[in-house]
């Protein structure tokens, strides 16, 4: 009996109860744990490898590249979502392997020609079809896999009188020499000399040697933006300085002159650092993919030879690092802006406050001021008022005077002033209070 754990089954049955749930990505991922696998190469055979940039927008005529070839030799093409392709052709195998910022090729043919790197599988494709090819070249090898201990004359003839680097590898069943040079047929060269190793081994070496070759070529792509980026950090550092001491000197300085030019520096940091980040971060895997096949090398020294790893410690190393440091630096800028602005911004809060006090301070005495004039136009309107009301009550006095009734009214005016004061006074007052309460 067998159980089916196919999205179908398990969708059947009733929905209420809990079942299980297979994710839609676990075919496709079982699948990527068995893509590109390692090749098995008999000894005495001829390897091309190139390693070609390729942008999304390229994909699509690679891969019509990719078929074009594969009609000219009668093969079957690859599936439109392939991520890699293996094929036999005519007197040569084809390994395509799409990776997310390049594709490589690498051509196989069984036998060597008599002469160290003089012919190859890849002179079985036409030189139009590598006219026609898309994408940056970063890396292009030649590997030679051979039972023949080379001689120092042989080295030194394949290698046209470069350096030669050698290593025992592989638990001493194999030794590898190469230059690390482009020749002057534009490939590298990599030497392998074994009869010890079996066809797995052979092609899982050769894999090694190849991704070496080829990371190293993509870890050092950014150390030309790390030398050209350089002097600009290090203007945008000499202006930070510059504004530094502005700030600690005792001179008087504008606040909004000094704000706009950090915050032009911070712009311009966080626009360099987000240019290079990804660039940068690909440096720092590539480089340590590196290291981890260097060491699956399990290299031995050879005498009179420098070793691989020594080569990449000495040579590669300082341009990754570089790139590092240059990473540390921006980051490091970006802090340094951030405190000079919260700085400054703290001095400009503080100015805009003792601004506030200041202004409250003078609506408080235009308060007082007005508060005065208010009192005094009170007491100016109660006198106003009291001396109408006084002039109303010799209107009266008079009328009472035509009716013989006999007043003193000198006397009445004298003592009305004092009345009509009081009297007016308590009127204003109550209406102010009726106003405020009402206002407020």
């Amino acid at each position: 009996m067998t159980i089916q754990l196919t999205k179908e089954a398990v969708s059947q049955g009733n929905q209420n109860k809990p079942r299980l749930w297979v994710s839609e990505t676990r075919q496709s991922l079982s699948q990527e744990l068995h893509n590109r696998p390692s090749v098995q190469i008999d000894i005495g055979t001829s390897i091309s490898h190139i390693a070609v940039r390729i942008t999304q927008d390229q994909r699509a005529q690679e891969f019509h590249q990719l078929c074009s070839l594969c009609a000219r030799y009668n093969a079957p093409p690859p599936e439109p979502d392939a991520c890699c392709y293996y094929q036999h052709f005519t007197g040569f195998e084809i390994r395509w392997e799409r990776h997310l910022e390049f594709s490589n090729y690498t051509f196989i043919r069984n036998g060597s020609s008599q002469r160290l790197f003089d012919s190859f599988a890849i002179e079985f494709i036409p030189q139009q079809w590598f006219d026609e090819l898309v994408g940056e070249l970063v890396s292009a090898v030649n590997v030679i896999l051979s039972a023949k201990p080379p001689s120092e004359e042989l080295l030194c003839q394949a290698f046209e009188s470069y350096q030669v680097f050698g290593s025992n590898v592989s638990s001493g069943r194999a030794n590898v020499f190469t230059s690390f040079r482009i020749h002057s047929d534009g490939f590298s060269r990599v030497y392998i000399e074994s009869s010890a190793l079996n066809t797995y081994q052979a092609g899982r070496l050769v894999q090694r040697l190849l991704e070496i070759e080829t990371y190293q070529m993509m870890a050092l792509l950014s150390l030309p933006i790390a030398k050209a980026l350089s002097s600009e950090v290090t203007q945008i550092e000499q202006r930070l300085m510059g504004i530094n001491q502005s700030m600690a000197s005792l001179d008087g300085f504008d606040d909004k002159e000094m704000l706009t030019a950090l915050s032009h520096l911070a712009s311009q940091t966080e626009q360099i650092l987000a240019d290079i980040s990804y660039r940068f971060s690909a440096t720092n895997a590539y480089y340590d993919l590196v290291c981890s096949r260097i060491a699956q090398l399990k290299e031995q020294e050879i005498s009179n030879k420098e070793r691989l790893s020594e080569f990449v410690t000495r040579r590669l190393s300082p341009g990754v690092k570089t790139c590092q440091a240059l990473t540390r630096r921006l980051d490091a800028l970006a802090c340094r802006i951030e405190r000079a602005s919260g700085l400054l911004q703290t001095r400009v809060d503080l100015s805009i406050e003792q601004q506030n006090q200041k202004l409250l301070a003078a609506i408080n005495q235009r308060g007082e001021v007005q508060l005065r004039l208010q009192q005094v136009v009170e007491g100016v309107s109660i006198v106003a008022i009291v001396y109408y009301s006084m002039s109303l009550l010799d209107y009266v006095l008079n009328a009472l005077a035509s009716v013989d009734l006999a007043l003193n009214k000198t006397l009445v005016k004298g003592a009305a002033v004092p009345v009509l004061l009081v009297f007016t006074w308590l009127v204003m007052r109550f209406f102010i209070r009726v106003i405020k309460k009402q206002t407020g």
